[in-house]
């Protein structure tokens, strides 16, 4: 059984004419179940280390706080066993009206789609976990479970809404797919957040830029539309 963990970075943008960010990012972490307990331990290892018990996110990245987050980084690499996809959207080039039926909503969970459904393997199980949000459609995850299974040979057991506050694992796709949100969008204010950058781009062993189908540990999917 696997699970995958999943977040997103300026969803609402996805389809506005002129996106205050013109990259949208949706992210998740998938990892064996067997090997949850471990991470979830080592970061509270790191908790302890540097004093910070608060909910781990990338806009939390700061100067007082960068040596948590690098360490984070560090954390997330040298686990073989917990692996990363994003997919990049330029949302200003999203159509809406043609292919989603003017429903922004149902244009966010196909994009959802695009991420999960690549990396689902053969024959194996997943439970996937994504960060709670509130749908104009109820059926919004039962759709996207059921399409997932219908699509793929693999079996997606649930697809289930959670806090993020509740998962240090939505917290920890909230840091690497900020990361990814800040350098395609081009921001560069922040000494703290692009030394975490930088820190991603030292084990990847290249600047963050969209990767190959393959890339099985920093996987960075920038959708053609």
């Amino acid at each position: 059984m696997y699970h995958i963990y999943c977040d997103e970075n300026r969803p609402e943008m996805i389809g506005q004419d002129r996106p205050v960010d013109r990259y949208s990012v949706l992210g998740g972490v998938w990892i064996d179940k067997s090997n949850i307990r471990k991470i979830k331990k080592d970061i509270q290892r790191l908790r302890v280390k540097h004093n910070l018990f608060g909910e781990i996110k990338w806009k939390n990245v700061s100067p007082s706080k960068v040596e948590f987050y690098l360490d984070l980084i560090n954390i997330f690499f040298e686990n073989k066993a917990i692996r990363f996809r994003c997919i990049v959207i330029d949302s200003a080039k999203v159509n809406l009206q043609k292919y989603h039926d003017s429903d922004q909503e149902l244009g966010f969970y196909k994009f959802y789609y695009q991420l999960i459904f690549h990396w689902l393997d053969w024959n194996k199980e997943y439970s996937i976990f994504l960060d709670y949000k509130k749908n104009k459609e109820r059926d919004r995850l039962s759709t996207l479970d059921n399409v997932l299974n219908r699509a793929s040979l693999a079996y997606v057991e649930n697809v289930q809404a959670i806090e993020s506050k509740q998962s240090v694992l939505i917290q920890l796709v909230d840091v690497l797919m900020g990361a990814v949100g800040y350098k395609f969008n081009g921001y560069e204010t922040s000494s703290a957040k692009l030394a975490v950058i930088s820190r991603i781009e030292e084990h990847i062993g290249h600047v963050l830029k969209p990767t190959i189908k393959n890339q099985s540990k920093f996987n960075v999917f920038k959708i053609n539309l």
